[in-house]
């Protein structure tokens, strides 16, 4: 296990940015059953993990898209991370609203950069990807090319991982499914009987219901 992905894994547990509940599944937006709830939006609240998680993005960045002169965030979940991420890395920023506004501007990417700009996208979590890959769509036909994508969090769905190479674009995540199940067995947040359940349901999120 990737020593990273696993501390990140814990404090967001604790935090409970994460939460599991095998036996009292979430409903989500889509209509979803799910075991998994997330809200990386908390962790903003807590001065030590916004700084951590700000740095392990940034280094993400610094790493994987060097080539990066812009930096997006998908909203609205990682507006405020991707601008901490662009004012420490001293470039420019927007965001990417998931639909263009009904009036004045009507924008969909609020913010400017220059033409041609070489943009890497920052997210706070991918579950089927759709979102982010909007998101993207959005940047590339306003003419920007998207080097990269870094995340918070992954749930590691298949059908997220065939659309983002369908899409042509690379995704770095900062801790995933795999690190937060084990850190939640490591600690006694779940049992080790509840791995099961909670495999059946990341191999078909759509269709899951708890028998």
């Amino acid at each position: 296990m990737d020593p990273l992905k696993k501390e990140l894994a814990q404090l967001l547990l604790q935090v409970k940015a994460i939460k599991l509940q095998p036996n009292e599944p979430f409903t989500w937006a889509s209509g979803w059953l799910s075991p998994f709830y997330c809200d990386n939006r908390k962790t903003l609240s807590y001065t030590h993990l916004r700084n951590y998680i700000k740095l392990e993005l940034v280094h993400a960045v610094l790493h994987h898209f060097p080539e990066a002169t812009a930096v997006a965030g998908v909203a609205t979940g990682a507006i405020a991370q991707g601008a901490l991420v662009a004012d420490m890395l001293h470039l420019p920023f927007v965001y990417v609203r998931n639909k263009a506004k009904d009036h004045g501007m009507e924008n969909l990417i609020e913010g400017e950069l220059a033409q041609g700009a070489k943009v890497v996208v920052i997210e706070d979590l991918i579950s089927t990807g759709g979102s982010s890959l909007k998101a993207v769509e959005a940047l590339r036909h306003a003419g920007y090319e998207v080097v990269g994508m870094v995340a918070s969090y992954t749930y590691g769905f298949p059908v997220a991982e065939e659309a983002f190479k369908q899409a042509g674009v690379s995704l770095v995540t900062l801790t995933d499914y795999e690190h937060v199940v084990a850190k939640a067995v490591e600690t006694g947040y779940i049992a080790e009987s509840d791995l099961e359940l909670l495999n059946e349901w990341r191999k078909d999120p759509a269709n899951w219901k708890l028998s």
